[in-house]
């Protein structure tokens, strides 16, 4: 209940201050769950004003409320029409006015601006796996201190907040400063604080007027390191006494808990490539247990996963491709245990399993004959125990709780095999989904129930299983991170179902970077965001929701995605000529007033009779006669029948002229590309009058052949439509959309920067708490041609190679030159490099990366066994998990030493646990003792430029 904003003597009044530095034109407000806050109608919310205190500008505001008072609320910064500029990260603040303030009394509320990176420990990955092994710390019942019982005239009642996520076991937050109420700064005799839950931990106490201003600082104890102080300067707190209404009671809201960085390393591998004793052809969820056992021996925190979501689209060795989601909800049959389905297997189905083992333990992954092993057998343990698993209450609650995403899948399955196509355009009446039809599909008395069955029933294993993984993991506290894909296949449940959230006449991509220099398409349609949006992107919702089921920790693939999307028309094969959706194209007005007036000439593919025989020298007269037209003399067009990429595939394998071209025809196929991306404009297909540049115009022989005035204004405008003017627009729209995912779920989101960086990502992801990703070889610095991992900002992830790109071994074999330099430049040798990556070179590579300030240092699985010489035998190329270059990449690296044996390899374990301890970083609690790397720091403390040795006295 609130009365006015106006004083009020049966009212309470309340002082919120807040210290932010602000830009002209720049205002901060409270907006909150009450009438007087503005009911989180920004717009009508608290307006504060800004006070000078010594060198800080403080924001403040006034309400009266009445007794009993409770509210949540945040703070915004606006500009002079209220338009939200920035605001607070992280959950709503709450407050409770405290227990005894009278009316007519003020309570003067001091607050810092919560930023992400204070937010990033209260997720689920620190929360509840590193610190919390599985288990969230409760609240304590505290005795708080009643005002009545104080001299009201001579003391003031203060109230410490303080926000404390990174604790060990049995660990107490106390507060310690100059007064008596804090122990005179005995760390022991401090005001202990209670947690109120969500890592909030506070306390009361009395403090006498005459005690001001009072110094303090925050401490923590716990049974390995005793006492110990939080870093930085000491806090201080003032009040003006003098003042016409001083406060008769003070809530601080001092933020976080000031820690050294915490820093912690993991292992990335992807599902597929582990090999264990008891896996079937491929790695399994339940081998993700022992890899935990790895993690924790070898110190790391960390699992990291590709997605492991269905990708049966095909049906064939393609679908091993991870990233073309056939359902964003759905898991992959592929990693499913089916010696675990049953615990009472007949002996000759034990037998199968048994031979199906032997015959696909081998180098790499086989998917297709993986896949059909463990469906067979699958369904003939499902016709034995269909009745029991289908009746159970376990599988009936796993049904409610996810038949919105289940029902449709497996109607999909079982159509996708019907019709012998994933693509749903091809299924008569059921091209067009719909719920009545859905309901049939699945009912109960339909004659192919059991097959919609067989696909609740291994879903719901899948389920039990990555669970029961999921959950060893957190109570060992290491965190399992997965893989949030950037696209869906077009022929997936998702598309079927929503064909409204996606533009089915496009395809997503990338444009030219590190990894390909003629840019990527990877066939996916893009997002209609604008539709997505209506319900606030609750697809999104659902899928960050489900993930979080099992994942305390994620991956977002190809994060300028949710900035812009490199777009192309779903007629092209390969990513060169696409344009940025969204961005501000080249209008035709705009052009014309630059001097640019013939627009075909600038779009249309640039043809001459001279490129044709210099391209396809005595072929080029069959060339032109197949694929083109002489429109006039000496100038040509491409046919209908071959004006796209796909059209020109298909009429190089069905034109009669063939034979003359079979030995050619890659070639061919390449150069009929080149001549169609001749151009220099794209027009847009939904507006003739909208242009966008040609990635890499310059490289053309159609910008080439212009005149100079004609070059000079496009390399101009090139500059701006890539570099300048979308900026503003790719801020917004990231800060529409990533806001969304990131509060969908308390899982840790780690962003894939790397590419064609835009200048406004970085801001964003810092602005957001999003951990970005470093790679040595691909640094985001345009001058350096290798990355200095010391040099790393903290709010990122680092890494030595990842799944995208050459393992570190191979990559060292691939580049003679490249490597004479990093061996000179940072090894710092002028000697001739070895060879190979051996055990020294691997270890430096490693300690570098180690030791980086990085938050994070994940490392693939390959470049770690490099420390080893007996694990390098295989040679290093076969140890790349993915090409980017090639669409039709088979994702078939499989690890070739088992899991056990590694764990069984002393010395490797202890390699890389001596590469974790010395580097600082945090590892695993082991048996009750705290491993965290301030254990080093516990006996002496840097305060205020001063050695404070432990419980001793500050004067």
């Amino acid at each position: 209940m609130v009365i006015s904003g106006k004083k009020s003597l049966s009212a309470v009044t309340l002082i919120f201050k807040l210290p932010y530095y602000t830009q002209w034109g720049q205002s901060l407000l409270i907006s909150g769950s009450e009438p007087v806050l503005g009911n989180w109608n920004v717009k009508k919310g608290l307006a504060l004003s800004p006070v000078h205190q010594g060198d800080e500008l403080v924001w403040c505001g006034k309400i009266a409320v009445a007794s009993g008072f409770k509210c949540e609320y945040s703070y915004y910064l606006v500009d002079d029409n209220r338009n939200i500029l920035r605001w607070e990260v992280g959950k709503k603040r709450k407050f409770e006015l405290p227990e005894g303030v009278e009316v007519g009394e003020l309570v003067e509320i001091h607050d810092l601006w919560k930023t992400a990176s204070e937010d990033l420990f209260l997720k689920s990955a620190f929360r509840t796996v590193i610190f919390g092994a599985g288990k969230d710390l409760e609240p304590e019942v505290s005795s708080f201190v009643s005002q009545k019982n104080t001299d009201q005239q001579g003391s003031v009642v203060v109230q410490f907040t303080i926000n404390c996520p990174i604790l060990e076991d049995e660990t107490s937050v106390y507060v310690t400063g100059s007064t008596s109420e804090l122990g005179q700064w005995r760390n022991q005799d401090g005001l202990k604080l209670f947690h109120v839950g969500d890592s909030i931990w506070k306390a009361e106490c009395v403090i006498r007027k005459t005690e001001f201003p009072i110094k303090y600082k925050y401490c923590k104890s716990d049974k390995v390191r005793g006492f110990y102080l939080e870093v930085g300067p000491i806090r201080e707190l003032a009040i003006d006494f003098t003042s016409q209404s001083p406060p008769n009671h003070l809530v601080l809201s001092d933020g976080s808990f000031r820690e050294l960085p915490w820093r912690g390393s993991g292992v990335a591998i992807p599902m597929f490539s582990v090999r264990s004793e008891d896996d079937l052809g491929v790695g399994e969820f339940l081998d993700l247990k022992l890899l935990v056992d790895l993690a924790v021996k070898s110190g790391f925190h960390l699992v990291q996963l590709l997605p492991v979501n269905d990708t049966s689209v095909h049906g064939m060795w393609w679908d091993s491709y991870p990233y073309s989601s056939l359902s964003v909800f759905a898991l992959h049959p592929l990693y499913l245990r089916v010696q675990s389905l049953s615990t009472n297997l007949p002996e000759e189905i034990k037998n199968e399993i048994l031979s199906e083992k032997d015959r696909l333990d081998r180098k790499d992954v086989d998917y297709e004959a993986t896949m059909a092993a463990k469906l067979s057998i699958a369904k003939k343990i499902f016709k034995l125990e269909k009745d029991k698993i289908l009746d159970s209450s376990s599988f009936l609650q796993f049904f409610s709780e996810n038949e919105h995403w289940l029902k449709p899948y497996a109607a999909f399955c079982f159509l996708r095999d019907f019709f012998e196509t994933s693509d749903h355009t091809q299924w008569g009446r059921f091209s067009v989904f719909s719920k009545e039809k859905l309901e049939k599909l699945i009912s109960k008395d339909s004659l192919h129930y059991e097959i919609i069955c067989f696909h609740y029933y291994i879903q719901y294993h899948l389920h039990l299983q990555l669970s029961e993984a999921a959950t060893y993991a957190r109570k060992n506290r290491v965190v399992l991170k997965g893989d949030l894909p950037i696209g869906v296949d077009r022929n997936s449940v998702d598309t079927w179902v929503y064909p409204n959230l996606f533009r089915m006449n496009t395809s997503t991509g990338a444009p030219p970077d590190y990894f390909d220099k003629n840019g990527q398409n990877w066939g996916f349609p893009t997002y209609n965001w604008e539709e997505m949006s209506k319900d606030n992107y609750a697809w999104w919702r659902a899928r960050l929701t489900q993930m979080s089921k099992y994942f305390s920790a994620y991956r977002i693939d190809h994060i300028l995605g949710f900035f812009r999307i490199w777009e192309l028309p779903d007629h092209a094969l390969t990513g060169l000529v696409g344009k940025f959706r969204p961005s501000i194209p080249l209008s035709q007005d705009e052009l014309e007033k630059e001097g640019l007036w013939d627009f075909n000439r600038l779009s249309r593919p640039y043809i001459r009779q001279e490129i044709l025989q210099e391209k396809f020298g005595s072929l080029w007269t069959v060339i032109a006669s197949t694929f083109l037209n002489e429109y006039q003399k000496l100038c040509y067009e491409f046919r209908e029948d071959c004006n796209t990429e796909k059209k020109i595939v298909e009429k190089l394998k069905t034109s009669p002229e063939k034979p003359l071209w079979t030995e050619k025809e890659e070639k061919i196929r390449k150069d009929l590309f080149d001549l169609l991306q001749n151009i220099v404009l794209i027009r847009d297909p939904e507006d003739a009058k909208k242009f966008y540049p040609r990635f890499n115009l310059e490289d053309t022989s159609s910008f080439k052949d212009l005149d100079e005035h004609s070059k000079n204004v496009l390399k101009r405008l090139y500059y701006d439509y890539y570099f300048c003017r979308q900026e503003n627009l790719w801020r917004e729209n990231a800060l529409k959309t990533l806001p969304v995912l990131l509060n969908s779920s308390d899982m840790l989101a780690c962003g894939e920067d790397l590419g064609f960086i835009p200048a406004c990502v970085h801001p964003v992801m810092q602005e957001l708490g999003l951990i970005g990703l470093r790679i040595q070889r691909m640094p985001s610095e345009p001058d350096l041609e290798f990355g200095i991992p010391s040099q790393y900002s903290y709010m990122t992830v680092c890494a030595p190679s990842c799944h995208d790109c050459s393992t570190m071994r191979a990559w060292w074999e691939e580049d003679e030159e490249r490597k004479w330099r990093y061996y000179k430049n940072v090894v710092g040798s002028d000697e001739v490099p070895p060879s190979h990556c051996n055990p020294d070179i691997a270890h430096f590579i490693l300690q570098q990366h180690f030791e980086a300030p990085s938050m994070w240092a994940i490392f693939p699985l390959q470049d770690l066994l490099a420390l080893k010489e007996e694990y390098t035998t295989r040679p290093a190329a076969e140890e790349t998990i993915n090409d980017p270059t090639n669409p039709k990449h088979y994702w078939r690296y499989r690890v070739h030493v088992t899991v056990e044996s590694l764990l069984g390899d002393e010395d490797l374990m202890m390699a890389i646990k001596d590469l974790v301890t010395s580097s600082g970083r945090s590892y695993p609690m082991i048996e009750g003792v705290s491993t965290s790397d301030n254990s080093k720091l516990t006996s002496k403390i840097p305060l205020n430029g001063t050695e404070v040795k432990e419980n001793a006295t500050i004067a």
